[in-house]
């Protein structure tokens, strides 16, 4: 085996560039593939753990703007949601609707000592949590008692956390801290965002009382629901909420902008086929790039048996057996492909690693918020692995074809080649 192996070894440097041709289709084709999968894997990771932050079965209603004129109105007024909205999503749709709350957002100065921070905060009812998922580090959440009794408690991210008290920020759970120049308890902390981001969040009644009591707006209204379990059945839900508010508001029953409706079920359905049409046009992609390399590999192992016709003749001449040329020209076809399809590997998962680690931590403002489009944009071992092996496999039945013609040759055939 060492001298096979002695043998090929010298072949490929008397053949530096054919070795090197074959080499590099091998490699070029197996880290296409893991580039390619590992980057559609950064945007799908980003996209369903957006979509796993919320509740599916989770709607929230925004005010809009009109966009046709109704009753003597014209387009263009906008929307507010107020108390009717709220009593009629409550009262309204029983035999689907589980949790109503609405959520009102200000922004304060919130003081604990000498540290202060300007930050949002939500008022809130307890379903919020449900409905966008929050992982509490320390202390709780808001709860119906805080609700109905207008408590002045707070909720904090450990990013504000930390700013309001360096030293040891899960002390701050229990304190009391200024919002605005009023007492507010903290009562617990929760892990902000992977970038870093998150709002505040108090009571709702006590948010409305305090800083909005004389404003019939109420902010944005959300719930949860049942019993919607097919896109059909949640887009008549939403055409028949949304002709219920717009009446409120002497809107168009048919108007879409008059009242935004953010329907989880339905942007979830939407997510998974279209990270589905992701995945198989990777693949294909990827699947087409490896194929040309194998087609490459094939084709300069049909070369390499040519090129070498006369010393498979001498070989056979002096008594080599057909077997040995054989396995020389399979073993030399695993060794190549084996070798520069480890390599390809290796520099697919660095690719990826560098793209984790710079776009990977890439944080985008969208205004409203900030979100990440790329995580974790890498590949399996157990796929770099399974490529490699196809890359290996394919290169094996490549030679061997070339390989089996090469070792039936006649000697005085081989040597009259050109």
């Amino acid at each position: 085996m060492r001298d096979i192996i002695t043998e090929i070894l010298s072949t490929a440097r008397r053949n530096k560039l054919r070795t090197t041709l074959t080499g590099f289709a091998v490699a070029w084709g197996i880290f296409m593939l893991i580039v390619l999968l590992g980057a559609g894997n950064g945007l799908i990771n980003a996209n369903m753990k957006m979509m796993g932050d919320f509740l599916t079965n989770s709607i929230e209603v925004y005010g809009g703007q009109t966009s046709k004129a109704y009753q003597g109105l014209n387009e263009g007024r906008y929307i507010s949601l107020n108390k009717r909205d709220l009593s009629d999503t409550e009262s309204g749709f029983k035999n689907h609707i589980d949790e109503v709350g609405a959520c009102y957002y200000t922004s304060a100065t919130v003081t604990n000592g000498e540290e202060y921070m300007s930050i949002q905060i939500a008022g809130v009812y307890p379903v919020h949590t449900q409905i966008v998922k929050q992982t509490m580090i320390e202390g709780r959440f808001i709860n119906d008692i805080d609700l109905k009794e207008k408590r002045k408690v707070l909720v904090l991210t450990d990013k504000q956390a930390k700013e309001l008290e360096p030293r040891d920020y899960k002390k701050l759970v229990g304190k009391f801290v200024k919002v605005s120049n009023i007492a507010f308890k903290v009562v617990g902390i929760y892990k902000a965002r992977d970038d870093g981001g998150g709002n505040a969040f108090s009571s709702y009644s006590t948010i409305k009382s305090i800083f909005a009591a004389n404003t019939p707006y109420i902010g944005n209204i959300e719930f949860t629901f049942h019993g919607l379990s097919t896109e059909k059945a949640n887009e008549e839900f939403e055409k028949t909420y949304r002709r219920k508010l717009n009446a409120n508001h002497q809107a168009h029953p048919e108007d879409e902008r008059s009242i935004w409706i953010w329907n989880n079920y339905t942007e979830s359905l939407t997510m998974e086929s279209a990270m589905s049409i992701i995945r198989t046009f990777l693949w294909v992609v990827g699947l087409f790039t490896l194929l040309s390399g194998i087609v490459g590999v094939s084709n300069i192992m049909l070369i390499t048996v040519k090129e070498r016709t006369h010393e498979f003749g001498i070989r056979k001449a002096i008594g080599a057996k057909p077997w040995s040329i054989l396995k020389l020209i399979i073993i030399e076809s695993v060794i190549i492909t084996t070798f520069f399809g480890y390599l390809g590997m290796l520099f697919g998962i660095a690719a990826n690693e560098y793209m984790d680690a710079t776009l990977g931590h890439q944080v985008t403002d969208l205004g409203v918020e900030k979100i990440t489009f790329f995580i974790n944009p890498t590949v399996g071992l157990d796929v770099c692995f399974e490529a490699t092996m196809v890359m290996v496999v394919a290169g094996t039945i490549a030679g061997l074809i070339p390989a089996f013609k090469a070792s039936r040759i006649r000697p005085i055939e081989a040597l009259r080649a050109d």
